[in-house]
């Protein structure tokens, strides 16, 4: 049990790292479209390329931190079942929902978007916009980081959930346990 809680441990630390590092994109986001609307506006110029790069950004930090709002709850739960349940309940209904509708889900994203990326890659693809940002193939790696981090989230979840079923709740840390559903989203 010891080497579960372990394993979602440092899946938590990798998701968290990952979302800290990426949510500062909202940073880089807003200056960048205010950027491009003070150039438009104020100088009467337009770099495509800026006109690229906020969306792009965009896409990169929501796809790259799913795993880390997952970690955080921060995700759309029926809480109508879930916030008065029990913390056994709680699990099953994680594992459950983890094992039927969540590692399915990251699969089936995976394995339709491979070829896809794969081949956006191969080809270096850019913005189809005239004067538009390289790296358009960049972007759509990321579609595979988000199967893998919210992939990982639902494993940490899953162990998460069994260690409640198994009674070894003191191997979950208190920022990471169900006690959090009930005073977090009242």
């Amino acid at each position: 049990m010891t080497a579960l809680a372990s394993i979602m441990n440092l899946i938590n630390l990798i998701n968290r790292v990952i979302g800290n590092i990426f949510m500062w994109l909202s940073v880089g986001i807003v200056l960048v479209c205010f950027w491009v609307v003070v150039e438009r506006y104020a100088f009467g110029n337009t770099r495509l390329w800026m006109q690229d790069l906020y969306p792009w950004m965009n896409g990169v930090m929501f796809t790259a931190v799913a795993g880390y709002a997952l970690y955080r709850n921060d995700h759309v739960r029926v809480d109508i079942f879930f916030r008065p349940a029990s913390a056994l309940r709680k699990a099953w209904l994680d594992l459950l929902g983890v094992c039927l509708f969540l590692l399915p889900f990251t699969y089936t994203v995976w394995v339709s978007s491979y070829i896809f990326v794969e081949r956006s890659v191969g080809l270096r693809e850019a913005s189809s916009n005239p004067g538009g940002m390289p790296g358009l193939y960049v972007l759509k790696a990321f579609i595979l980081v988000f199967a893998v981090v919210i992939a990982i989230q639902g494993i940490s979840m899953a162990i998460r959930s069994i260690l409640v079923i198994a009674g070894r709740e003191d191997l979950i840390p208190p920022e990471y346990s169900y006690d959090l559903y009930n005073s977090e989203h009242i």
